[in-house]
């Protein structure tokens, strides 16, 4: 429990806003094509940003020390590890996101550049600047994503706050749902819409139109910080996406293989609980690759769900002499999984001949 210090169970942040229930850390490592290469579990209540420098010493220790590029959310590393990685030898290069703040730090400076298009709707900027280089993207698919979701909430906000002021229910019972409201609105209720409650209860609201256009502005737009050349902002870009693997792997993990809760009181159990799901994503992701040559599109989940419909059946036939034939039989497959297995070549096991089976003596006492 918490208190032992073996055991790694411990309360700490949830991303499941579960702060009652102890958890384990997990951090996973995986290649360019999303190949996973390691895994470690740390204590539940290990912070993020203390992960990185033993992750790296884990990696070289076990596959030699080579330039890397480590690609990051920007809740992993701290200024002090970035430093030491800079300094590393041999180097240690890095890409990683930023928070907005420094966005607003450095966007005089990145309004003067000119941007660079690296495909169709992506732009980028690039700033070279102590020793790293600053790289702001804009996205066109991504700036739809966020103008959407951003105009549901504000819209779902505005058409609450105008029950409310209708409603107009007692002071402290307003102010109750006005803050249910605003944690259902997140951002867009503290950032771009005003609002006051009266001494009498009235409630007043307000858009800020000036917050609104800066909001609009920065749609599609991020900054990210590498120590990477900036000759070629593709390749930078094409680094970045390998979170897209790493947040997938996760979605595998907690998802489709099923790695919680963890039902282990024991440390040592829980190290095989882990393991096990850790081997199952390695054959996820084998699959995945087999399905990119064969398959192009279909998704491990799916054809996993085709698979289920495969059954192994146990026939019992009791013959005269009491004795027992048992048959093993495999249902046949639907055409879509009869294609499918096609497609991967693979193929079903042939029916086993049928066994007899001798019944267990009894004894009378």
């Amino acid at each position: 429990m918490p208190g032992d210090e073996d055991d790694p169970r411990r309360f700490g942040y949830s991303r499941d806003k579960r702060g009652d229930c102890v958890q384990v850390v997990v951090a996973l490592v995986v290649t360019p094509e999303g190949l996973p290469l390691a895994y470690e579990m740390f204590p539940g209540n290990t912070a993020d940003k203390t992960t990185l420098r033993g992750m790296i010493e884990t990696i070289q220790r076990r596959f030699g020390k080579a330039e890397r590029i480590w690609v990051m959310d920007r809740g992993i590393p701290t200024e002090e590890v970035l430093t030491e990685l800079r300094a590393a030898d041999p180097k240690v290069r890095y890409l990683v996101g930023t928070p907005k703040g420094r966005l607003t730090k450095l966007e005089a400076t990145l309004s003067q550049l000119p941007w660079s298009e690296v495909r169709p709707q992506l732009r980028v900027k690039l700033l070279p600047q102590d020793g790293e280089v600053y790289v702001l993207a804009h996205s066109g698919a991504r700036e739809g994503k966020e103008r959407g979701m951003r105009k549901r909430r504000l819209k779902a906000y505005w058409k609450r706050l105008a029950d409310l002021q209708k409603q107009a229910p007692p002071r402290d019972l307003l102010l109750k749902k006005l803050g249910a409201a605003q944690d259902r609105a997140g951002r867009v209720a503290t950032g771009l819409v005003h609002t006051e409650v009266s001494a009498e209860g009235r409630l007043s609201y307000l858009l800020d139109r000036a917050a609104l256009r800066a909001v609009r502005q920065r749609e599609g737009r991020y900054l990210l910080r590498t120590n990477m050349t900036a000759d070629d902002p593709a390749l930078i870009w094409h680094c970045y996406m390998q979170l897209c693997h790493v947040e997938e792997a996760f979605r595998t993990l907690k998802g489709d293989l099923g790695l919680r809760p963890i039902f282990h009181q024991k440390p040592e159990r829980i190290e095989a609980h882990l393991f096990v799901a850790f081997l199952a994503y390695c054959l996820m992701t084998t699959l995945r690759q087999q399905l990119r040559g064969h398959a192009a599109g279909l998704m491990p989940r799916a054809v996993l769900e085709k698979l289920a419909t495969l059954q192994m059946l146990d026939v019992c036939i009791p013959t005269v002499d009491g004795r027992e034939l048992l048959l093993i039989r495999h249902t046949e497959p639907d055409p879509d999984v009869s294609l499918l297995l096609e497609k991967l070549n693979l193929t079903l096991p042939p029916q086993p001949p049928p066994k007899i089976r001798y019944p267990t003596a009894r004894t009378s006492m």
